[in-house]
């Protein structure tokens, strides 16, 4: 059972506090570091450095770690969701740091991380991060460019590699999210319904046509994609401006995927229209087409951004409302209306707190892959953390707890003298749990979700007399995707409308706890502790009792026997 631990978004304090914390010093061959003071010249008319300018710097450095890694030419192939915190005024230093996390086949996730500072009071502020994926380009001969594996050396390098698996799976499965948010309904119809004060979409609408010389292109001869998405940006704002007629400011980008390259002599064709105008934020989509003089239109990017109109206060305005097209106008308005939900779903998914009821975000089809992402890469965080103590140790079973503000973590870890694979085997099969954890009374399997997630019921002894204590757990399991990866089993409570709480049975909510198996080192066990968990552990972690290494002593009776059947 368990509890949590956010791993994508953290409030301003928990960022400072794991800054503080991963303080390691990195010799990364890949780590590139670029610094701008900004100048007028980057700016818009408010004094603030341009996005599509940042973009830019941005691919630029992010495309130098890509190929210090390669050591051959590599190109942008897309870009994850950025969202960008704060604006840099003229005269500010920009910081951006690139390092490439993992390298798959031919492609690598690199990340990036932009800050500010200002010279004059010394505060530094986080700007924004992003994942970049690049690919190399192929050989003369055709052949593709295989790429050696990174090795991590530090505890955050470590974290970063394994995580990258998950978010090359999230990528993956983008667009078909959408479709199936559309597909099936899920989607409200009837919000394009003409409005008295509705701006028509075709009065929003922009076209630009860019030669594309010398300048635009990289060492490759290929239009950079900084450039483009620069060149996208700017159209983008031109559409969003038409229909709240005042500067907006651009906050977010959806993630998006460069479809193939252009050169010199192309001209490209960017269309920008307002998708959609929710209460105070505006979707614009942008596409770019290449074509030279007598060819056809080739389709080089598609991208969603998202712009705000703010108030002398820094608030957001109320913006107008937006009537689409007819047919394709009510194709991109009710896609909007997806890619908005799935935003408001991952932030809400991410966002939960310790002392915050429920705990437990309601699981449906449309959300399972960014509960499944969290669920993992929450697990994999908390283990990432410094500062476990050791609590107790009983013949190398270890318990150790870790105290953070207003939450308590516990961990207990072993050695076992079987494979990974095996103990694997054993604990990812949750209903056999009960026969070696006195915790968990009852398991049963409510739905298998796909190969890797997995709803379950679970009920455990009661804490209070005559009153049984109950879960509803989403259970992520993941084999390693490659070299230097872990078995993981990552738990969390969520909500089923098909399993409400019952009379007579306490519902408990946990939001961090599972396994991870290393093939070379321990078998670990994470669990934060919630209210509802910290009865059972009390007494271990203060010393009084020994209960955590009976559970695993029967743990590891049972897995050489598996080992025999296996």
């Amino acid at each position: 059972m368990a509890s949590r631990k956010s791993a994508v978004l953290k409030n301003n304090e928990e960022e400072k506090q794991e800054e503080e914390e991963e303080e390691e010093v990195s010799d990364s061959p890949t780590e590139v570091k670029m610094s701008q003071i900004i100048m007028p010249c980057h700016c818009n008319h408010r004094q603030e450095l341009c996005v599509g300018q940042l973009l830019k710097w941005i691919d630029i450095t992010a495309c130098l770690s890509a190929e210090r890694h390669a050591m051959s030419p590599c190109v942008t192939a897309s870009m994850d969701d950025i969202n960008f915190e704060h604006t840099i005024r003229v005269g500010q230093v920009v910081s951006i740091k690139s390092k490439v996390n993992r390298a798959f086949n031919s492609s690598m996730e690199v990340g990036i991380q932009v800050s500010c500072e200002d010279l004059f009071s010394g505060h530094h502020w986080k700007v924004c991060h992003a994942y970049a994926t690049f690919v190399t380009q192929r050989k003369e001969t055709g052949e593709r460019v295989l790429l050696k594996p990174i090795v991590p050396e530090t505890q955050k390098e470590q974290l970063e590699y394994s995580l990258a698996a998950e978010r090359r799976r999230v990528r993956m499965l983008h667009d078909d999210i959408i479709k199936d948010l559309l597909t099936h309904g899920c989607i409200q119809q009837g919000d394009s319904v003409e409005f008295s004060n509705a701006v028509a979409a075709e009065k929003t609408k922009v076209e630009s046509v860019e030669l594309v010389l010398p300048p635009h292109t990289n060492h490759q001869v290929n239009t950079f994609g900084g450039q483009i998405m620069a060149w996208m940006v700017n159209v983008a704002t031109i559409a969003a401006s038409r229909l709240c007629q005042t500067h907006p400011t651009l906050r977010t980008i959806d993630m998006f995927t460069f479809r193939g390259p252009s050169q010199i002599g192309d001209r490209l064709l960017l269309k920008a229209i307002v998708n959609n105008a929710f209460t105070d934020s505006i979707e614009v989509g942008v596409r770019a087409e290449a074509y030279q003089d007598l060819g056809t239109n080739r389709h080089i990017n598609s991208a969603f951004m998202i712009f705000e109109v703010l108030d002398d206060h820094g608030k957001p305005c109320t913006l107008p409302r937006l009537q689409p097209e007819p047919l394709e106008g009510e194709r991109r308005f009710q896609e909007a209306i997806a890619r908005k939900k799935i935003r408001l779903d991952r932030k809400y998914i991410i966002s939960r707190k310790q002392c915050e009821v429920p705990l437990s975000v309601p699981w449906n089809p449309r959300n399972q892959v960014y509960l499944s992402y969290n669920n993992v890469s929450t697990l994999k965080t908390l283990a990432s953390r410094k500062k476990w103590r050791l609590s107790s140790e009983k013949d190398k079973v270890r318990l150790y707890s870790l105290e953070e503000k207003t939450m308590l973590s516990f961990r207990v870890d072993t050695e076992v003298d079987v494979p990974a694979h095996t103990a694997f085997s054993l604990l990812a099969e949750l209903c056999n749990r009960p026969s070696w954890d006195t915790y968990y009374q009852k398991c049963d399997l409510i739905h298998q979700v796909d190969d890797d997630d997995f709803l379950y019921h679970v009920v455990t002894p009661s804490v209070h007399p005559r009153i049984h204590q109950d879960f509803i757990l989403l259970a992520s399991k993941r084999r390693p995707c490659g070299s230097g990866d872990s078995y993981v089993i990552a738990l969390r409570s969520v909500l089923l409308t098909s399993h409400p709480p019952t009379e007579g049975c306490n519902r408990g909510e946990v939001l961090c706890a599972g396994f991870i198996i290393q093939d070379t080192k321990n078998n670990i066990y994470y669990n934060q502790a919630s209210p509802e968990v910290l009865p059972y552990i009390s007494s271990d972690i203060a010393g009084l009792s020994t209960s955590f290494y009976n559970i695993f002593s029967s743990l590891l009776r049972l897995l050489p026997t598996v080992q025999r059947h296996a």
